[in-house]
């Protein structure tokens, strides 16, 4: 009698993520995200875990970085009924804006927010794809903190734990649905 074994929703979102080897230079294991979006049950997956993950946390708005972590924050914000604040490359936002660079995994960048967009006082949930060294998401952070937002907690899909992003990131707590170490 043959014997199947049921893999886990987890196992099937890691399934899901595409590995691509020496990109975006020799050396490096890069974990694409967009395999996730062509595989319906899998990103469903993943904004029903961050509805459980917060539905009784009270935020004011979700604060989405460029460009992946919108796909997730989109649907997630609607689920809960939040406000959805985008955080973009510096040049894309017409109007004032606060912005803030930072030092990525192969570089530096720039990110801006609409200044009307950030509300003094109010708290935020800023969501990714993936989380690294935690610069884009500490940046995004210090975006909130310049129109007076609390930044108190990070989601990301994937991390990338030999990074000790959680460590960069306090005291914002920080969520992922799957991490890699030793790539």
């Amino acid at each position: 009698m043959l014997k199947y074994r049921v893999m886990t929703k987890d196992e099937l979102l890691d399934k899901a993520i595409r590995r691509v080897p020496d990109f975006p230079k020799p050396g490096v294991l890069f974990y694409d995200i967009t395999s996730v979006l062509t595989k319906p049950s899998a990103f469903r997956y993943c904004i029903r875990r961050m509805v459980e993950a917060y539905k009784d946390t009270h935020f004011d708005a979700v604060a989405a970085v460029e460009s992946r972590g919108f796909l997730f924050a989109a649907p997630f914000a609607q689920e809960l009924d939040l406000p959805l604040v985008l955080i973009r490359k510096k040049g894309k936002l017409p109007g004032e804006v606060y912005r803030c660079s930072y030092d990525l995994e192969y570089g530096s960048a720039e990110i801006e927010v609409h200044k009307s967009d950030v509300r003094e006082g109010k708290k935020y949930l800023i969501v990714d794809d993936l989380i690294a060294t935690g610069g884009t998401l500490g940046a995004a952070r210090r975006l909130l903190e310049m129109g007076g937002g609390v930044a108190t907690d990070v989601f990301g899909v994937i991390g990338l734990s030999d990074f000790n992003f959680e460590e960069v990131l306090k005291p914002m707590k920080v969520t992922t649905l799957i991490n890699f170490s030793g790539q």
